[in-house]
């Protein structure tokens, strides 16, 4: 899941409305012909895009036949323009999917089935439970290229300051840590998200979730997910929290408080990573550290799993999808996931691109080490349309402008309408 990207939505819309007509008929009318894909990518723009345009540049010197029309599209609008130009006939050949945009796709049907084709051929060298969270009603319709879990990163520094040798399990641990570190070093110790995404976790912490997919019930109303959402709370308050930052500028706000040593720790993910390392309190890399997010009072700990699949868009014709197919295959392959992990340091989805060179960068091997703890999706196509609510709700309770009730008691109502046949 990406955060804080920066756009000019004049420069995107422009772009892509020169490019979403990609899907068609092949430039040459045949389907031996050149074909031009387009393919929209929702990394961001600065930090990881240069590293996806070398790769293209890359497949289209091995494939002569085939041009790549590149667009990086703002994560945060790529899922519905995407929903709007599938529905209209006019979408990209290729779209980088959320994990959970893509299960929502494709029971739209606006996803190409990948079992049994090129793209799919080396399954076996992915992560079982990430082909799972690309699968829909027991077919495949994306290949997993990056992958992703939320953790707490923190100073190493200011933890030693202030006499600290571990990360906190618990959120109380986590709390009384903060209260140390502003005493011995004056700067914050934690800084907490009021986005629904991040305060996941706190959930999972008390043994809940929004939904019961299995049950089909909705529980974010719950007394478990009061006492989750109540522990969320009481991090906005005390010595060494930081109070909470209801402003459309949060996520950046609290990213340069971490980066810059003014706060100790964030609970952030592996995307930020190479942003975490131009800051001045982490221009050693050793001195970030990355754990599991403290755990509730079940004792459970983890985030959830996140990441980002590449998926074929069932309007093309079989020649675009043919050529979409081999590209899927050349950029989920374990040398351009490699590839990817070294300049993006963000996680690969097989195995045998976790190498030497890879875990050598102390974020990427931090990351793996935490997502043994990350919590998979259920597989429930409007799962992460949930998550909308909420994040309107949670920021008016963390501000003070209703209370933690009436906010999930909003929140139930319209996740209602999101998933009709659920029961409270």
């Amino acid at each position: 899941m990406r955060r804080g990207i920066a756009a000019s939505a004049l420069v995107a819309s422009l772009a892509l409305a020169a490019t979403a007509c990609g899907g068609g008929t092949s430039d040459s009318g045949k389907s031996d012909g050149p074909v031009t894909l387009t393919w929209w990518d929702t990394s961001n723009g600065t930090n990881e895009a240069p590293t996806y345009q070398a790769l293209v540049k890359q497949f289209e010197a091995a494939n002569k036949n085939i041009k790549v029309n590149y667009v990086d599209v703002p994560f945060d609008q790529a899922q519905n323009k995407f929903d709007t130009a599938a529905g209209s006939k006019g979408a990209p050949d290729i779209l980088r999917s959320e994990v959970g945009w893509t299960p929502a796709f494709a029971k739209k049907g606006y996803f190409l089935p990948l079992d049994g084709t090129e793209a799919l051929a080396d399954q076996a060298k992915f992560q079982p439970n990430l082909i799972k969270q690309a699968q829909y009603q027991g077919k495949t319709y994306g290949v997993p290229l990056v992958t992703d879990t939320l953790a707490l990163v923190y100073n190493k520094a200011l933890f030693e300051k202030a006499g600290i040798t571990d990360a906190p399990k618990t959120w109380d641990e986590l709390k009384s840590d903060a209260a140390k570190v502003k005493d011995k070093t004056g700067a914050d110790g934690y800084w907490g998200s009021t986005q629904a995404y991040y305060a996941q976790s706190f959930l999972y912490g008390e043994g809940t979730d929004t939904v019961d997919a299995t049950a089909k019930k909705i529980t974010v109303d719950s007394a478990a997910a009061k006492k989750a959402y109540g522990t969320w709370l009481s991090t906005f308050s005390g010595k060494g929290l930081h109070k909470a930052d209801t402003t459309a500028d949060a996520y950046a706000h609290i990213q340069d408080a971490f980066v810059n040593g003014k706060v100790a720790a964030i609970v952030q993910g592996p995307w930020e990573i190479t942003n975490i390392y131009k800051g001045s309190a982490f221009k050693d890399k050793s001195n970030l550290g990355i754990a599991v997010v403290p755990a509730g009072s079940s004792g459970k700990a983890g985030a959830p799993t996140g990441g980002h699949n590449l998926s074929v868009y069932a309007g093309s014709d079989k020649a675009h999808q043919d050529a979409a197919l081999k590209f899927l295959k050349f950029m989920t392959s374990a040398t351009s996931q490699e590839t990817i992990a070294l300049k993006n340091s963000t996680l690969p989805t097989r195995s045998d691109a976790y190498t030497a060179k890879v875990t050598a960068d102390p974020g990427i091997a931090g990351f793996q080490g935490v997502l043994g703890a990350a919590q998979p999706r259920p597989a429930l196509p409007e799962y992460s349309s949930l998550w909308g609510p909420l994040d309107i709700e949670l920021p008016k309770v963390a501000g003070g402008k209703e209370s933690l009730d009436q906010g999930l008691s909003n929140a139930e109502v319209a996740i209602a309408k999101l998933v009709p046949d659920f029961s409270k």
